[in-house]
């Protein structure tokens, strides 16, 4: 297998895993490189960390949670890893500019990560 194959086996672990907690030594180990050549090898491919990727894709998943079901927005903050409802806002307000209580009500447009393919 080569490394673009293995660098998309470990993307795909990352999106079948966005709830819940993964670390970059188990998303590294399904490229079967060192963590920091796949740190490195990902921010060249995609001009982003896997951190920011992570984020990006699960405040996207969570966004649509909000505007297409009436689960609690701590539920969902819960369900995607952030530990409480407060950080959850900030990072959401970060990545789409406005409140997840905003786009609950439409109120905005929400920004998507999708998911890569290399």
């Amino acid at each position: 297998m080569g490394w673009l194959e293995s660098m998309q086996q470990a993307i795909d672990f990352i999106d079948e895993h966005l709830e819940e907690p993964i670390t970059l030594e188990q998303i590294a180990a399904r490229a079967n490189v060192s963590m920091f050549h796949f740190q490195r090898t990902f921010s060249i491919l995609t001009d982003m960390s896997v951190g920011e990727y992570i984020r990006g894709r699960r405040l996207t998943l969570a966004a649509h949670e909000l505007v297409s079901t009436n689960k609690k927005i701590i539920d969902i903050s819960f369900k995607y890893g952030y530990e409480s409802p407060e950080a959850f806002s900030k990072a959401f307000r970060r990545q789409h500019g406005i409140a997840p209580s905003e786009a609950r009500k439409n109120l905005g447009s929400l920004k998507s990560y999708n998911r890569l393919v290399i």
